[in-house]
């Protein structure tokens, strides 16, 4: 923001679906912006659309949400049930003549709509509007200028917007006339949106001149995209936070990412903990254009977390997503995996083999078991009988003269030992994957592969 001073934002989704990226990222800078100066966020559910707005999307958001760790101290706020709030202020606008009903005749209305198509209803209202509405009053002239924080002033012509409506014949509020008064009277001082808002956002500071309130100050985030160039969507990868969460992504990584998308540091760093987002973001660094969401980036930054993890604290993320206890073995296991997965959804192809028999991957085993693994198993299956100790340093020791011995390169005696314990080509480190699993079970492995090739 402009200064330090304490803001008061606010997050306000539609429950009309599972919260997405954009929705994620959206959410993230508002708590970043509200964290950074020390003010406030405030949740606020615009659920006035009671047709498609549903308690089970709003438990998503607020579990996509609490994934995340984006606390909020105010809220869920329920625009729906401001409803009361909504109507008094309409009242005041009817009341000092800055709104006005608008009662049409049958015929007029029908000549509207085949003027200007049925489906727009009378005047641009909604279809099923009756003829009476309540409209603002909007000056014939001048224009109303967004002085948005990330692109300058946007002006916008008040011609072009005639007298709008802000209520039904019912008096039942529409949208803008609604989030302009909860924006007034909740007392926030930053609105941060994403760039598909910036239309309404001089019909919100019409309302809100009408009504004599000061208007917050406007930041309109560019849009995500795809890899592609074209709007994000699910063909781009995950599309909702539970998903990330589903996929083996780490809270603290998926910030991180969805902080990059749009905004940056002058030193360009990449990694950075959630405390450092905090104290160097600022709302008006984001740029104006498009970004692009990479799943495949977003990896690569998880992978770069996992890795820098404790120990303990990998264990227990690895237990909680594979609903397995962090006990000892669970931690061995993660200890010779943590330097290979970038999502937690990896780790147990990793780390199964030390918990199952392996289920051959017959196509590593036709690469693989071919001429010279056979021998390359004999001599590893009778360095390792005589290993004492069994840990990873004493077989790495016994296994690492049998290249030059069998007059192989390493891969060629490596390769058919892993496969022969674990099933598959790609495994931690082998001599770590040895150790893990044991001298009586690794030799059966072998015991078992060596008699598969001699049948």
């Amino acid at each position: 923001m402009p200064d330090d001073s304490p803001a008061r934002l606010r997050f306000a989704p539609s429950p009309t679906g599972a919260l997405h990226i954009g929705g994620a990222r959206t959410a993230l800078y508002n708590w970043l912006a509200a964290r950074h100066s020390g003010g406030e966020l405030v949740l606020r559910i615009e659920d006035t659309d009671r047709e498609r707005s549903t308690a089970e999307n709003v438990e998503q958001i607020l579990d996509a949400m609490g994934w995340l760790e984006l606390d909020w101290d105010e809220g869920p706020v329920s625009q729906a049930s401001r409803a009361e709030r909504h109507a008094q202020a309409l009242q005041r606008l009817l009341d000092s003549g800055a709104a006005y009903r608008d009662s049409a005749t049958a015929k007029e209305v029908e000549a509207w709509k085949a003027e200007h198509g049925a489906d727009r209803g009378y005047r641009g209202q909604p279809v099923d509007t009756p003829g009476a509405a309540v409209r603002l009053r909007v000056p014939d002239d001048g224009e109303t200028v967004v002085e948005d924080l990330i692109r300058g002033p946007v002006s916008f012509p008040n011609r072009s917007y005639d007298d709008f409506v802000i209520a039904r014949g019912d008096n039942s509020v529409l949208y803008n006339f609604a989030v302009a008064v909860d924006d007034a009277e909740m007392g926030i001082t930053e609105v941060v949106r994403g760039d598909d808002h910036l239309s309404n956002t001089p019909k919100q500071l019409l309302v809100l001149a009408a009504l004599g309130h000061e208007p917050p100050r406007y930041a309109h985030l560019p849009l995500l995209h795809g890899p592609d160039g074209k709007k994000l969507s699910k063909r781009h990868g995950a599309a909702s936070v539970q998903e990330l969460r589903d996929a083996g992504y780490l809270p603290a990584a998926v910030r991180n990412y969805l902080a990059l998308l749009g905004w940056g540091t002058d030193d360009d760093t990449t990694l950075m903990s959630t405390e450092e987002l905090v104290r160097r973001f600022r709302v008006e660094d984001v740029g104006k254009s498009a970004a692009i969401f990479d799943e495949k980036k977003l990896r690569w930054v998880n992978g770069r977390f996992m890795r820098e993890l404790p120990l303990d604290e990998y264990t227990e993320a690895v237990g909680r997503h594979l609903g397995r206890q962090p006990d000892e073995r669970l931690r061995g296991a993660c200890a010779i995996a943590q330097e290979k997965a970038q999502t937690l959804d990896e780790v147990w192809a990793l780390i199964g083999f030390l918990f199952e028999p392996p289920v051959d991957d017959e196509k590593a085993w036709r690469k693989v078991m071919v001429d010279g693994a056979l021998p390359a198993l004999e001599a590893a299956r009778a360095a390792l009988a005589e290993v004492s100790g069994f840990g990873s340093t004493e077989i790495e020791e016994a296994l690492s003269p049998l290249p030059e011995r069998l007059g192989a390169k390493p891969g060629k005696v490596y390769q058919p030992i892993r496969v022969a314990i674990t099933g598959t080509s790609v495994s931690p480190g082998i001599f770590e994957s040895l150790a893990a699993l044991g001298r009586d079970e690794a030799l059966a492995r072998i015991d078992a592969a060596v008699g598969r090739l001699r049948s």
